[in-house]
């Protein structure tokens, strides 16, 4: 019970890595605001929480608006008194030739994953300054460490989202608060199974490229952000951690797994 009697937002958690997270840390001990931008879609989450004996409420809120971030951190504290950590998760994606990327796409990727983050950490650390307590864990990418063709409004605001880690966590560490980041490589989750029609693509192409020949997991990402909001890695700020399988480590230019494959087969 590592987050035994303590107060967690997750956006975006009414399905994917922000679900996990979130009932990863119920299960953990922590009281858990679901958040989605539909009611309908956060509450049964926070349901089957409850049905499993964790405490949890859904709220809807729409991260890209400053009014509705504020209303998101006001039911956290209403409810349980507090908030002592907040897992900024919402995101999008928009994949196209940057030549073709709409204004609209651009703006609509940006203010979800960018704006929204810095709302979240921003709303969260007017209740944690006080405290003199608190982690902040952005869910960025590792499109946030490397540039990938056609993901121009993608990358631009995952690169974003670590350049404004390291300011947060080193501007917010003297009140107590840690502000970290996690980079995810290609896990199996709605988005994914989306980008994958429009981003020419396939399972194969991943999981040959990925040092450690598979796709990630939604558990691995949550056991590390299980780990970052816990008192384990009260050392741990300004920083961004990649659990990607190797993929950004690795800076050659052929499929991976199938040459090891192959120059194993003449070993043998």
């Amino acid at each position: 019970m590592k987050l035994q009697g303590r107060v967690a937002i997750v956006t975006g958690s009414s399905m994917g890595i922000g679900e996990a997270i979130a009932r990863l840390y119920a299960r953990e001990g922590a009281r858990v605001v679901i958040n989605s931008r539909r009611l309908e879609r956060a509450q049964p989450v926070a349901e089957a929480i409850a049905r499993e004996g964790g405490a949890a409420i859904a709220v809807q809120a729409d991260v890209s608006r400053s009014a509705e971030v504020e209303y998101l951190v006001q039911q956290a504290v209403a409810t349980w008194g507090r908030l002592d950590i907040m897992v900024n998760n919402a995101g999008t994606n928009a994949i196209a030739p940057s030549l073709e990327l709409s204004e609209e796409a651009w703006r609509q990727v940006l203010d979800t994953n960018l704006t929204g983050v810095f709302l979240g950490c921003q709303a969260a650390a007017r209740v944690m300054v006080p405290q003199r307590s608190g982690v902040i864990i952005n869910i960025s990418s590792i499109f946030g460490e490397v540039g990938v063709p056609k993901r121009a409004a993608y990358c631009a605001s995952k690169h974003a989202v670590n350049g404004l880690t390291k300011v947060l966590g080193s501007e917010w560490a003297a009140y107590g608060i840690r502000v970290v980041a996690i980079n995810p490589a290609y896990m199996r989750t709605a988005m994914d199974m989306s980008d994958m029609q429009v981003g020419n693509y396939t399972e194969e192409d991943i999981v040959l490229r990925t040092p450690l020949g598979r796709y990630g997991t939604l558990e691995e990402v949550a056991r590390v952000a299980l780990f970052l909001a816990s008192d384990d890695a009260s050392y741990v700020t300004a920083s961004a951690i990649n659990v990607d399988g190797g993929w950004v480590g690795y800076g050659g230019w052929q499929r991976l797994v199938q040459v090891v494959q192959e120059q194993s087969r003449v070993r043998d």
